[in-house]
């Protein structure tokens, strides 16, 4: 029966219609309780940073939640009922973030929420807990959220920050054996998070993490640290917690100096239009992602395929990355609600759990698995500066 459904989901993806199982399927499932009986919208609710330092992140977000309910709510919604998206702007602050999801919460009976930021979803937990009615997912790829004993309620949509790095060592790893790493990073919580795991992943992979430079995050200068990786000579840099600055201002002093090293980022700093205005001195930049950029048409990509009839212009991969959260919360919902459970936080995390094999549509290159909070899969890309776009240079590769 998982199996029909499935492949009746994925035929209706292709085919962009309802996400609702046909009659003959529904009458084999479980009976419905009441509660899942019932008609009333579904909410959403949303800390979304519309404004402030990571608004070119939260608006584009912000879309993609918009346009996958779009898609389903046209299609049906869930089990007949729509799904309500409630977003407060944020600033990027913690203190608003709360203030946000206090507001939504206190004014509405919410089921599904995205969080703008490692540090709200960290501060929001013990009310998660308390209230035992929502399942979060949001922006942050903080390894800490990956203990899904400490944090129950929530899921990552990708790889946490020590699983992204994890994934391009190992690229470099088959790529080029024993070679020699610098790891370049900022001096905040976000750059900070996947230092342990990089120092014990290089030493399992057999890789010299050679270097470790730390930089204030945004424009710096940064002379002496590419003094340093002059010196030390490294076959693959890595950068992260940064989205752009410093790394231009690294790749071109680096180049001047005629430095041979590969630089490569992580998720944040990806976007295909982050990486084309850092310059020619890009072309070859190497990086992990999560999912397919909004122009690949390998392959079968039906919910790339909409979102580009949808939005003929480029997307960024914040967009894709808030149509895919969208995408799990809600399937989340619908598996609570086809097995006649109520709608709450504990069983939508039981549902999301047992994902096996999912379909995305094409956003991520192979079928999913969920077995924890984070969804450790991704695929290297290399920057073409003269096509203006980023190039698959690997197989995806998943870590469970």
């Amino acid at each position: 029966m998982k199996n029909v459904r499935r492949k009746m989901t994925l035929a209706a993806l292709a085919s962009a219609a309802t996400w609702a199982l046909p009659q003959g399927a529904l009458a084999q499932a479980k009976p419905a309780t009441k509660a899942a009986d019932s008609k009333e919208d579904i909410i959403f609710g949303g800390s979304i940073p519309l404004t402030g330092v990571f608004a070119f992140a939260g608006i584009a977000i912000d879309q993609g939640i918009k346009d996958y309910l779009t898609i389903l709510n046209e299609g049906g919604g869930i089990k007949g009922r729509k799904v309500r998206y409630i977003p407060e702007d944020t600033g990027y602050k913690v203190d608003q973030s709360m203030a946000a999801f206090k507001k939504i919460t206190g004014q509405n009976k919410v089921s599904l929420y995205y969080a703008d930021s490692t540090g709200f979803v960290k501060t929001v937990n013990p009310e998660l807990e308390r209230a035992q009615s929502i399942l979060m997912t949001g922006a942050s790829f903080a390894k800490e959220i990956s203990d899904a004993q400490k944090y129950p309620l929530q899921f990552m949509v990708g790889p946490n920050y020590a699983e992204m790095v994890g994934i391009l060592l190992r690229y470099i790893a088959k790529t080029k054996p024993g070679a020699k790493i610098a790891l370049v990073y900022s001096d905040t919580e976000f750059g900070r998070d996947p230092v342990d795991a990089a120092r014990a992943d290089s030493k399992a992979l057999g890789l010299n993490l050679a270097l470790e430079i730390v930089t204030p995050p945004g424009s710096v200068d940064v002379s002496a640290e590419v003094i340093k990786l002059r010196r030390t000579d490294p076959d693959f840099t890595i950068f992260h917690g940064y989205v752009s600055a410093p790394i231009p201002e690294f790749i071109n002093q680096s180049k001047a100096l005629n430095l041979k090293t590969q630089f490569m980022g992580t998720f944040w700093s990806m976007d295909n239009t982050t990486v084309m205005r850092m310059g020619t001195n890009v072309d070859g930049f190497l990086g992990v992602m999560p999912y397919r950029y909004y122009y690949d048409t390998e392959g079968k990509s039906p919910m790339l395929e909409r979102i580009r009839k949808m939005r003929p212009e480029y997307q960024t991969t914040g967009y894709i990355q808030g149509f895919l959260s969208t995408m799990l919360l809600t399937e989340a919902a619908r598996r609570t609600l086809e097995a006649g459970n109520e709608l709450n936080g504990k069983n939508m995390k039981t549902a999301l759990s047992s994902i096996r094999n999912f379909d995305t549509g094409g956003l991520i290159g192979v079928p999913l698995s969920i077995k924890g909070n984070s969804i450790p899969i991704g695929r290297i890309y290399k920057a073409d500066f003269k096509a203006q776009k980023m190039v698959a240079v690997s197989d995806w590769i998943n870590l469970q």
